[in-house]
């Protein structure tokens, strides 16, 4: 039994790392503005003008940035400016500066909070299957 269980956690894992390759900004973004997430992430947003990078936008451009295999501010621009694009926008410019500094104004509270309730409704869609003896395995 524990053979099976191994090769078929095998398999998720290899599944999740290809859906994972597929994750960009966008579906982060999603994410954010997703009902059960939207009022903490308003509640947690710094003051800001309104600029090509917002912080909303930041962060799920940031989030992306981490999962993705080539992980670079550049990379994370390139795809916002194709979504822009997309969208009928202007692209704007592929200079990295601006999400650079964007990027460090967002405040580490709201990204631990935002990581706390994120890790939290995670933890509520676990599949049943998933734990052990029907209780959650914390480390």
């Amino acid at each position: 039994m524990g053979h099976h269980f191994n090769g078929r956690s095998a398999q998720q894992q290899r599944r999740l790392a290809k859906q994972a390759q597929r994750v960009d900004a966008n579906h982060f973004f999603n994410l954010l503005t997703d009902p059960r997430m939207l009022g903490m992430v308003e509640a947690l947003l710094p003051e800001h003008r309104e600029r090509q990078f917002p912080p909303t936008l930041t962060l799920a451009m940031f989030l992306g940035q981490i999962m993705s295999a080539d992980g670079s501010c550049q990379n994370a621009v390139n795809e916002a400016i194709v979504a822009r694009l997309l969208a009928g926008m202007n692209p704007g410019s592929v200079n990295t500066s601006g999400y650079c500094q964007a990027r460090q104004r967002l405040p580490q509270e709201m990204l631990g909070a935002l990581a706390r309730q994120s890790g939290a409704l995670l933890g509520e869609q676990t599949p049943q299957e998933w734990l052990r003896s029907n209780y959650s395995v914390k480390n």
